[in-house]
């Protein structure tokens, strides 16, 4: 009572997709009388046995839901049955306190002394506790505890923790985070570690043979892990490694950089390049957990940090909200969970998810033609101008230009054409666009004239 349920519980099914059911409004709508009323006529036993019907009937339907379960729903032994085997349970936390400052005015059966109301607060909470899979906050922090998401400074140190199950872990890491944060992750694994593998840095090492020497020197059974440690490169290489190791494998990011904490290691995309295209095989995984720990960031260089500013700006974009202008970690989590929570509406990239390509069509052709070495921030930087100037939204490209800055690349033009008409988002040999009617409000598969798109790609090659 008083954590906020029926007021995030809405937010969060429309953030979702999904409808949104108070066990509590089914009750009364069934029976015709408000909570209340029917604590006062038939008394609190009746009442539960009613609420227990319908959570029950809530928690098992087909359809997926964000279902919201009254105060003393867990006194129910079914329920809380039907919670393990049907829903993934969020915890929403408060303080007797500012519990009591929410309900105390409104009259309800249980809140009407403030002594028995910490008591049964007190009561409760391990029960709470008991049945919870996350804890949360706020609607952000529900959509980060149900993909699986840990965000918090030095979340490093606690990585044996958090890895999932008790079988061995394999570490991948990234060449060039390798000196700088190897050995303190290794210690925090302590001996469920068996093994790390040292792979290139970079776009470079996102490769077939690379991925195959990966599977070469794996040894994990199927209740082992795959960890990685790196950037988004990285990260989309062990995450496909770990897919397809004996049919597929656990796996846990620990994301490096900026562009693979907002982006890269959410979503289970897993992906190597080819010769001809970037992320043209790969595989649907969606990892195990996400432990995120912004204090990695601080051994970026300042490059590295404008890299992954132009993801967060693409996602304050298509969020309508100016996330650039967070501090760091706030950058962080907030564009985690708006990734995180479009990816939970469409898993497979089917529909909606397509809009977190914004400016990335160009950006890979980009990238493919300069053979991997432009790098994947200063390629969305440039993709993001020709979608906005696609869109008409010029205030908007001046804007990315002064967050920006980004440089004109030096490709060959007809490379980088080859590329974006082999993009894996082309249909029928017609480019898909993802474009802007305003910030906040994406067009996905805009289909242009060939001319339009050509001329906005050679704007941005020198």
């Amino acid at each position: 009572m008083g954590a906020g349920k029926s007021t995030l519980g809405p937010e969060l099914a429309d953030r979702l997709g999904r409808p949104f059911v108070s066990v509590d409004a089914v009750v009364e709508e069934r029976t015709g009388s408000t909570v209340a009323e029917l604590f006062a006529e038939r008394g609190q036993e009746a009442f539960r046995e009613l609420e227990e019907r319908f959570a029950i009937e809530s928690l098992t339907r087909r359809l997926p839901a964000v279902v919201e379960l009254g105060g003393g729903a867990l006194g129910a032994e079914p329920t809380r049955i039907a919670l393990a085997e049907h829903a993934f349970t969020v915890l929403l936390e408060t303080t007797p306190e500012e519990a009591w400052e929410r309900v105390s005015p409104g009259g309800r059966p249980l809140a009407r002394d403030h002594e028995d109301f910490r008591t049964l607060f007190e009561e409760r909470t391990p029960l709470y506790e008991a049945v919870a899979d996350g804890h949360a906050h706020d609607a952000d922090g529900v959509v980060l505890a149900a993909s699986g998401i840990h965000i918090w400074e030095g979340a490093a140190d606690g990585l044996g923790g958090l890895a999932p199950g008790t079988g061995a872990i394999a570490l991948v890491v990234d060449a060039g985070v390798e000196p700088l944060h190897g050995e303190r992750v290794r210690r925090a694994l302590g001996e469920r570690l068996t093994a790390f593998h040292v792979v290139p840095a970079g776009e470079q090492g996102k490769s077939v043979a690379e991925a195959e020497r990966l599977w070469s020197s794996l040894r994990l059974d199927r209740e082992g892990t795959v960890m990685v440690l790196g950037g988004g490169s990285t990260i989309d290489l062990a995450g496909f490694v770990a897919a397809s190791y004996l049919r597929g494998v656990a796996w846990v990011p620990v994301p490096t950089t900026l562009v693979a904490q907002v982006d890269a290691a959410i979503g289970g995309k897993t992906a190597v390049d080819l010769e001809r295209g970037k992320n043209l095989v790969g595989a649907f995984h969606w990892p195990t957990r996400i432990v995120i720990d912004p204090e990695l960031l601080t051994t970026l260089p300042p490059e590295e940090l404008e890299n992954g500013l132009a993801e967060v700006v693409k996602t304050g974009l298509l969020a309508g909200e100016p996330f650039w202008e967070l501090a760091l970690p706030e950058q962080v989590r907030r564009c985690a969970a708006f990734k995180a929570a479009v990816c939970l509406r469409d898993p497979l990239d089917r529909a909606e998810r397509a809009q977190l390509n914004l400016g990335h069509t160009f950006a890979h052709a980009l990238e493919t033609a300069s053979g991997y070495t432009l790098p994947h921030g200063r390629a969305v930087a440039l993709g993001l101008l020709a979608a906005l100037r696609l869109s008409g939204l010029e205030d908007d490209a001046v804007l990315v230009e002064k967050l920006l800055h980004p440089e004109l690349a030096r490709v060959d033009r007809d490379a980088a054409w080859a590329a974006l008409a082999a993009d894996k988002k082309t249909v029928d040999g017609r480019s898909r666009l993802v474009l802007l009617e305003k910030p906040g409000k994406p067009t996905l598969g805009v289909e242009l004239e060939e001319r339009e798109i050509r001329a906005a790609l050679d704007a941005l090659i020198i």
